[in-house]
C-alpha cells in the first residue's frame, strides 16, 4: 500500500499556508518563524529603515553587547514541551507550537529556580 504524506507549513501569524522558514538574530539570540509572503512582505518593511541605517557584523563576530543583553533578559535554555505541560497544570493557556509568551517563560524559571 502506498502512502502520500503532505507538510503544509503554515504561517505562524495568521495560519495562512504555504509559509516559509525566516531566520533572524535580535539582541545576539537567533529566532526562526514561518511567514506566508504577506507577512514576509510586512517583516521585511517593517525592518528595512533599521537594516538600512545598521551595519553590517562579520561572520564569526558576536555583535557587541549581546551577552550582556542575554544576561540582563534573564535568558536560559529551558525544554519547551516541559514549558508548556507546566503552563496547562497551572491554567495558563499557551499554543502548542510557535513562540511562548515572555511572561510565561519567566513564571516557569521562577517555579523551578534550583
Amino acid at each position: 500500500m502506498a502512502k502520500t504524506v503532505t507538510v503544509v507549513i503554515t504561517d505562524d501569524i495568521d495560519g495562512s499556508a504555504d509559509a516559509q522558514m525566516l531566520t533572524f538574530a535580535y539582541q545576539g539570540q537567533q529566532f526562526e518563524i514561518d511567514l506566508a509572503e504577506k507577512n514576509q512582505a510586512a517583516f521585511l518593511a517593517a525592518l528595512t529603515p533599521y537594516i538600512d541605517a545598521a551595519r553590517v557584523v562579520p561572520a564569526g563576530r558576536r555583535p557587541r553587547g549581546a551577552r550582556e543583553a542575554r544576561r540582563s533578559r534573564g535568558s536560559f535554555s529551558v525544554d519547551r514541551a516541559a514549558v508548556r505541560a507546566w503552563a496547562g497544570k497551572q491554567g495558563i493557556q499557551v499554543a502548542g507550537r510557535g513562540r511562548i509568551r515572555a511572561d510565561v517563560l519567566e513564571r516557569y524559571a521562577a517555579a523551578h529556580e534550583r
